[in-house]
């Protein structure tokens, strides 16, 4: 099976009212966990490399991880997305390796940390639509900013998607995808008390009203992992010092499928169980030193993680409802 534009995986979710969730990739382990939950849960997949990956990396490393993936999962729909390129070129660079879906960040200056126009989000955009659309590429923008860093992308500051701003957006980039922001944010440390409906830690009115206005548009939530406190408990027990953190809960996700999110970020999870994983091998087998002793049972921790997201975002049990199209067939598609 080729790979898939990201676009079709979206717009097959939006039909059934579910989300994909989206897992960053670093290495082999992450990425072999991704595709074998995702195997056994029979759902379509949205790898992405982040530029935090990159650099750890090397692009074409990490391209041939994730097509090796492709290539023994073959069944399987998988989109491979470039998770918040920072100018027109990263984005050149992904298409010209074969991705089928890119991210440009223009909410954020080249330096990913300082926040941008209306105007200049737009330009650089709109430029990126113009140029990936032709291979038939999908795009995703975004609008407004999370707060916290992570893999060297944020501004550490949240401007909240404006609501009035994202019909004029849409129309004037044609994005196919929009990441918003209501208060999530990158990394471990999101919130320091516990989200609940009622403490408007999250926005979840902005996510409704855009739905209300832009009922086709597929929403994306960045920043949210769910940062489990059991992982969090594993890792402090095995010589760990996260002090208390609070991640995305399971019903803002829910909420946010309702109203038309249809792609959610994770990638702290991932790190997290298989920190926690590697704590507790290293600790009871402190005369162990092969990597691969301790890196199979962080990818065994990593799967239950992501086999978790893949059912409770309703992806699961998906992968196989469409008949998958090519990147030329996404070509006719922009062509009209």
């Amino acid at each position: 099976m080729p790979l898939v534009p990201m676009k079709q995986i979206l717009d097959e979710a939006a039909k059934k009212q579910y989300g994909v969730p989206h897992f960053n990739v670093n290495n082999m382990e992450q990425a072999q966990a991704i595709m074998r939950a995702a195997d056994v849960a029979s759902s379509p997949v949205i790898m992405a490399a982040s530029r935090g990956a990159l650099k750890y990396s090397d692009l074409i490393f990490l391209r041939n991880i994730m097509m090796a993936c492709v290539e023994k999962y073959s069944k399987l729909p998988v989109a491979l997305h470039l998770d918040h390129g920072n100018n027109l070129e990263s984005v050149k660079t992904a298409i010209s390796l074969g991705f089928t879906s890119v991210m440009i960040d223009g909410s954020l200056k080249e330096d990913a940390k300082t926040p941008t126009t209306f105007e200049e989000n737009v330009k650089v955009t709109k430029e990126c639509v113009e140029y990936a659309h032709p291979f038939g590429v999908t795009v995703e923008g975004e609008l407004g900013t999370l707060g916290g860093i992570e893999d060297g992308v944020g501004s550490g500051q949240v401007h909240l998607t404006n609501p009035d701003q994202v019909e004029k957006f849409l129309k004037l980039t044609n994005v196919d995808a929009l990441a918003v922001a209501i208060g999530t944010s990158h990394g471990a440390y999101k919130f320091k008390i516990k989200p609940d409906p009622d403490k408007n830690l999250l926005a979840m009115d902005i996510i409704r009203e855009i739905h209300k206005r832009c009922p086709k548009l597929h929403m994306v939530m960045h920043g949210s992992s769910s940062v489990p406190s059991d992982l969090l408990d594993e890792i402090n027990k095995y010589g760990g010092k996260i002090p208390p953190t609070y991640g995305v809960p399971l019903w803002a996700i829910k909420e946010g499928i309702v109203a038309g999110v249809r792609k959610i970020n994770v990638d702290t999870d991932l790190r997290l169980a298989a920190t926690a994983a590697i704590r507790k091998f290293l600790h009871e087998n402190p005369e162990k030193f092969d990597p691969r002793e301790y890196l199979a049972p962080a990818r065994e921790a990593m799967i239950k993680i992501v086999r978790e997201r893949y059912t409770e975002f309703g992806s699961a049990g998906h992968a196989f409802d469409y008949e998958p199209i090519s990147l030329d067939d996404a070509k006719k598609f922009y062509r009209k």
